[in-house]
């Protein structure tokens, strides 16, 4: 069998899901085990471990990474694709099974949450090559840029993302602990001054609330703020939304879920393959639920740039 010979390198963080991803390892690693999958597990330890870890398999031959964590452990293990040298991102084949609290990736390309449908989509070995998004910001005056694999957020998504980062370092374990951030954000957050380029075209001037510019459908726990995104169109999807009431959101929010966002006539879509904003002041933006710096941002993509294992229905959709 395939899986007999391959061995798996796989990522382990133990704190996503609020310590699921340590509880609930022993469960994964039998459904591993039953599905004869070799592997190799190691946790990690600090922010950003998991890039080393991965930069580190690569270099040590592994080919196949599972990563057991959240969008933010997918986020490390795509940076660290990208980060090592020997070989093209494409040629790892990168898997995940969501341990964490929104795993927004995972639904996109049809993966359970369920270990044990996750594990057998992996032996099943249902590939697909998925775009990857780029953004470059202002970090202490310095320009950096990260790899996105599923969405980004400027503005008020952005603090969302700081003030759930600061529960989370507190200890605050709630289920509705990202909900309770997004209300709160909402009423201190002030809208603020932007401009907004698609393809080098001024598209928007004016008050913003939020931005969301991705490659996936889902963000914020099943929130679908990009619901006609295409993972391998070489394209990214961009939602703009202007300064809205209260009130006016609280009787449309069912759209942000059910795929009905652009009903809201205070959201704009936009698609493009660069993206350009700036803003007075200053707003900071946020890649894969990871806050990152400020603007001025610019975003571009990499046409079918990572393998991933999806599952098996996603990819009879996308034959």
């Amino acid at each position: 069998m395939e899986q007999t010979r391959t061995k798996w390198f796989v990522i382990v963080n133990p704190v996503a899901g609020g310590g699921r991803g340590l509880d609930d390892f022993p469960q994964i690693s039998k459904h591993l085990r039953d599905a004869h999958i070799r592997y190799e597990p190691v946790f990690t330890e600090h922010k950003f471990h998991a890039t080393e870890l991965t930069v580190s398999a690569v270099r040590e031959g592994y080919r196949h990474i599972i990563v057991v964590g959240g969008d933010g452990t997918l986020h490390e293990a795509v940076n660290g694709l990208f980060i090592q040298q020997e070989v093209r991102p494409d040629q790892v084949l990168l898997a995940v099974v969501a341990v964490g609290t929104g795993n927004d990736w995972v639904r996109t390309f049809g993966i359970s949450n369920r270990y044990q449908d996750a594990i057998a989509a992996i032996a099943a070995g249902h590939s697909f090559l998925q775009d990857v998004g780029v953004v470059s910001y202002e970090e202490s005056h310095y320009r950096q840029h990260r790899y996105i694999a599923n969405v980004a957020g400027a503005g008020f998504d952005a603090q969302v993302i700081r003030k759930h980062s600061h529960m989370k370092k507190k200890g605050h374990k709630s289920r509705w602990r990202y909900t309770w951030c997004l209300v709160r954000s909402y009423f201190s957050y002030k809208s603020t001054g932007t401009k907004v380029w698609v393809d080098d075209r001024l598209v928007y001037n004016d008050l913003l609330l939020s931005a969301a510019i991705g490659i996936c459908k889902y963000n914020g726990g099943g929130m679908q703020q990009l619901p006609d995104a295409v993972a391998d169109d070489g394209m990214l999807d961009v939602s703009l939304i202007r300064p809205i009431h209260f009130w006016h959101i609280l009787f449309r929010f069912h759209y942000l879920f059910n795929g009905g966002i652009y009903r809201i006539r205070h959201v704009l879509q936009q698609r493009g393959s660069r993206i350009r904003i700036e803003s007075s002041p200053e707003v900071s933006v946020e890649a894969d639920g990871e806050l990152l710096g400020e603007t001025p941002l610019e975003f571009s993509v990499l046409h079918k740039a990572i393998r991933i294992v999806v599952g098996a229905d996603f990819l009879k959709k996308n034959e």
